[in-house]
């Protein structure tokens, strides 16, 4: 009972967040609605027993992507009244392919069914390991039989990183930059230089 109440609750505020995402003018709620889109689907995936999917979301999606989304909102001046400008003049296109889209969700999903063994295995998230959680089952499959592929996946995001960084670094000319070389090989004969002074002479 308890967890139907909570199916419900976490699915009506994800429906209204998600909801609030695409419609709300300002861009700063909408990124907002979106983490609270984020945790009540983290809240779903507690309730089938999929902890380490809602610990994802929680910590990559919020704590990374949707925080990123929001301090570049907030950071950057967009004119968002001059990008709705054009909204009347794309909109049949937009709703043709949005019709398109919902078309093919109605047809996929009026051809998808349960498999008769989803039964058996609904009960315990990992019938072959079952003093095994979730996330201890997915790091032992990922990290023997996905190994390679995993760190194919993790080196390619490296170099997409590096490549990024490499093309978005903009050298000026006239920019003072610290040396950190140079200000450890100087000398103080090179810096300092003492003057005798007589009394009454000035410099």
């Amino acid at each position: 009972m308890i967890a139907a109440i909570a199916f419900y609750c976490f699915s009506a505020v994800a429906v209204g967040s998600a909801i609030m995402v695409i419609s709300a003018r300002n861009p700063v709620h909408s990124v907002l609605f979106l983490i609270l889109t984020f945790f009540n689907a983290a809240g779903l995936f507690i309730l089938i027993g999929a902890e380490f999917i809602a610990m994802i979301l929680i910590v990559v999606y919020v704590g990374a992507v949707a925080v990123l989304f929001l301090f570049v909102v907030m950071m950057l001046d967009i004119g968002f009244a001059q990008m709705r400008e054009g909204f009347l003049q794309y909109l049949p296109v937009g709703g043709l392919i949005g019709i398109i889209l919902a078309v093919e969700l109605i047809l996929v999903g009026g051809s998808w069914s349960l498999s008769s063994k989803i039964q058996q295995i609904r009960s315990s998230p990992t019938p072959s390991l079952e003093k095994m959680t979730n996330t201890h089952a997915i790091g032992n499959v990922l990290y023997t039989e996905y190994i390679y592929l995993f760190q194919g996946a993790g080196l390619t995001l490296l170099v997409a990183m590096v490549g990024a960084i490499v093309l978005t670094l903009r050298t000026r000319r006239g920019v003072k930059k610290q040396k950190i070389a140079k200000q450890i090989a100087r000398r103080p004969e090179d810096s300092v230089k003492l003057h005798n002074v007589q009394t009454g002479s000035g410099v």
